[in-house]
């Protein structure tokens, strides 16, 4: 069942962003944001009065990081009945056509609605979410420093040991505390299940001959997957063992030796929801859990 009035309707917007000019998701005064530039458009799109743009105010599946992309992003906006069915106006295309064809006539080249459509009863893009997919890419080869993809790639100067990189990430999953890997924020879980950490570098594809994480949760807290990805470099470069991301886990505290990666790295990849059946039930146990917390890396 929907929480919205009669008249309301939820609408699903999936997203793809470069995320190099933006100072993150979310909106910050006087900074560019993708939240701020979507909203802004949806503001002109439709023909919102001057500063009332706030009111098609855009809810997120996982809250990015300046410098972070997107591919997959998942958000949620609420508009009248009327609005939404005003959208096509005298073209013969349906409202979410609709919808993504006005967007992009209004929307810079670094963001990309790619589709529209009203949501299942249930949906909350944030709070139904089930897992998010994640993905860093580096570069430890000369031969791989490609210019053209360069904003989305971080550079090593030294060949990386994949395996012991691999080896040493399967010892972190599982439902556990990554306070460790998580930057501090007063009354907020950092429990989380990490489903997937796998390193590897790809034969072949887009990625080819570049080492590249694959990293999935349930959600993530503040900084997670690219300190993560820090202390495996670590290891990666052998100043540590394949044991000790699992002893930094348990130490449940901050460690000098392995940092935060720059976020030109790393992609949110895809969200998984549940069936449509399930959506409203998933909102309401995550939400009551997490209130307090912001899903962001």
């Amino acid at each position: 069942m929907s929480d919205l009035p009669g008249e309301w309707l939820r609408v699903r917007l999936d997203l793809a962003y470069r995320g190099t000019d933006f100072a993150g998701w979310a909106v910050q005064p006087g900074l560019r944001t993708v939240q701020g530039t979507v909203q802004d458009a949806l503001g002109l799109v439709l023909r919102t009065p001057a500063g009332q743009a706030g009111d098609w105010r855009l809810t997120v599946a996982g809250r990015t990081d300046a410098g972070v992309h997107a591919r997959g992003q998942v958000t949620h906006v609420d508009l009248p009945h009327a609005v939404w069915l005003a959208l096509p106006g005298r073209s013969d295309r349906s409202p979410e056509q609709a919808l993504v064809h006005r967007l992009r006539g209004v929307l810079p080249s670094d963001v990309v609605v790619r589709s529209a459509q009203a949501a299942p009863a249930g949906f909350d893009a944030r709070f139904s979410a089930l897992r998010r997919h994640y993905v860093y890419r580096i570069a430890d080869d000369d031969r791989q420093r490609d210019p053209l993809r360069a904003d989305w790639t971080w550079w090593v100067p030294r060949e990386l040991d994949v395996a012991a990189m691999h080896q040493a990430a399967q010892l972190v999953l599982g439902l556990r505390d990554f306070a460790s890997f998580c930057r501090p924020r007063p009354g907020a879980s950092t429990i989380r299940e990490l489903q997937q950490l796998a390193w590897e570098r790809p034969a072949d594809g887009p990625d080819a001959g570049l080492v590249v994480a694959r990293v999935t949760a349930d959600a993530f807290c503040h900084n997670m997957v690219r300190a993560l990805v820090g202390a495996s470099l670590v290891i990666g470069e052998g100043r540590r063992g394949t044991q000790w991301l699992a002893e930094l886990l348990s130490a449940k505290a901050r460690d000098s030796h392995g940092s935060v990666v720059a976020a030109q790295g790393l992609t949110l990849e895809r969200v998984d929801y549940p069936g449509d059946e399930a959506l409203a039930e998933r909102a309401r146990r995550i939400r009551a859990r997490r209130m307090d917390e912001e899903v962001e890396v």
